[in-house]
């Protein structure tokens, strides 16, 4: 998607305004000469339109955190913001065999669907759907947890469990030791849980949830 000159100047313009700078503080910013963007440097001296080098937009974008989707939508284009799209599965099938492997990580299939995140990770990540409540307050039918295998588990952290027993929990992390697991739960009305961890299959940290 290319802008045109005017919608280019006038995304500069309405950067500027966003960020509470004038365009030559904004230049001044960016490391740039702050008569830049100035109105009378657009065009030349041959009557020719003059248009920001790249480098001067690179510079910008930097010095005011502005991402390209960001600064074309304020040049007056309706950019989508790029879509990540993760596996999902409904919390309820997560304990049968056949959707994980034993360091539980998805194995996709038909029975898997998918569900956009707003957000790029830099490691990979899944989605489990809760269904009823039973884990109420803290998620409802219909939350999305977003589930990260790889990230380290600390005290305090919502953890998705899965054990020899075919079960699938999720908990409120509280402890580790040599012959224990604690575990809390999520609703009041639930007992906490204590598991040896030869009872384990795998353990997963809830880094999100999406409601």
């Amino acid at each position: 998607m290319q802008l045109s000159y005017n919608e280019i100047w006038l995304g500069l313009e309405n950067l500027a305004a966003a960020k509470g700078l004038s365009l030559s503080a904004m230049a001044q910013k960016a490391g740039l000469d702050p008569t830049s963007f100035n109105k009378s440097k657009r065009i030349g001296t041959d009557g020719r339109k003059r248009w920001p080098s790249t480098e001067s937009m690179n510079k910008v974008l930097k010095a005011t955190n502005t991402t390209v989707f960001e600064f074309m939508e304020l040049a007056g284009e309706k950019c989508p913001q790029p879509k990540n799209v993760i596996p999902l599965l409904g919390l309820a099938k997560a304990g049968r065999e056949g959707y994980f492997d034993s360091d539980g990580w998805p194995i996709l299939s038909d029975d898997w669907d998918a569900v956009e995140f707003p957000f790029t990770l830099d490691k990979k990540v899944y989605a489990l759907e809760v269904s009823g409540n039973s884990m109420e307050p803290v998620y409802r039918d219909g939350d999305k947890l977003i589930v990260a295998p790889d990230s380290e588990i600390r005290k305090g952290d919502r953890v998705i469990t899965k054990t020899t027993a075919g079960e699938v929990m999720v908990k409120e992390f509280q402890r580790r030791s040599l012959n224990q697991v604690e575990l809390k739960s999520l609703n009041p009305a639930c007992e906490d849980v204590v598991l040896s961890p030869n009872d384990i299959v795998w353990m997963a940290r809830v880094i999100w949830v999406s409601q």
